[in-house]
């Protein structure tokens, strides 16, 4: 089985520790968060899970990246509703002094790495990595960047995960806290802590 390479073994004593920490109690002013996700497996990595822990290992590979907290992993029913597979979505929280334009162009680099192809909004993917926050910035370009994601405030599958790793964190536009976002979300977006693997 694909989980048996050594491969993964190695992974999984790499991100064991951001995967299980539950210390978010530093301030979220400063912090950089991006979510990620995917519904489709891989040749390579296997399964959804499995490719966005490679690819969490491969953003910090370079040295000019540190992942300091993720989030529990969740499956979430497609938005909008479709008969797709259900997605694995999470949060991760960065520390770099990268711009907000360079990681996002990182945050691309390595979702071709892993064979995002991008064709239509809304597809199955194998891979999904978008630049949440960037501190208390308010980065916008028009047909370009848009910092903090203009969508994110509307998706159980960002604010949840997001609330494990910044459980303090307030929207820089909004001025909402993350439970006040979470308590809007529409009650039809189905969402579910995926079990440990």
């Amino acid at each position: 089985m694909i989980q048996d390479r050594p491969y993964f073994t190695e992974l999984k004593a790499c991100l064991v520790s951001m995967l299980t920490s539950s210390d978010t109690n530093a301030s979220s002013d400063d912090a950089i968060m991006i979510a990620f996700g995917a519904n489709l497996p891989t040749e390579e990595y296997g399964a959804p899970a499995q490719t966005l822990k490679a690819a969490l290992q491969r953003l910090a590979k370079d040295g000019d990246i540190s992942i300091d907290l993720v989030s529990s992993f969740y499956e979430t029913a497609p938005v909008p509703i479709s008969d797709q597979p259900w997605y694995v979505n999470g949060v991760a929280r960065l520390s770099t002094d990268m711009s907000a334009h360079d990681l996002l162009a990182r945050l691309h680099e390595v979702e071709a790495e892993f064979g995002r192809v991008r064709r239509e909004r809304n597809a199955a993917r194998v891979i999904d990595l978008d630049l949440i926050a960037y501190g208390r910035d308010l980065v916008q370009e028009e047909g370009g960047i848009c910092v903090p994601h203009p969508r994110m405030a509307e998706r159980a599958f960002v604010l949840l995960p997001l609330r494990d790793v910044a459980s303090d964190w307030v929207h820089p536009v909004s001025g909402q806290s993350i439970n006040e976002l979470i308590s809007k979300l529409p009650a039809d977006q189905q969402i579910r802590k995926q079990a440990e693997s």
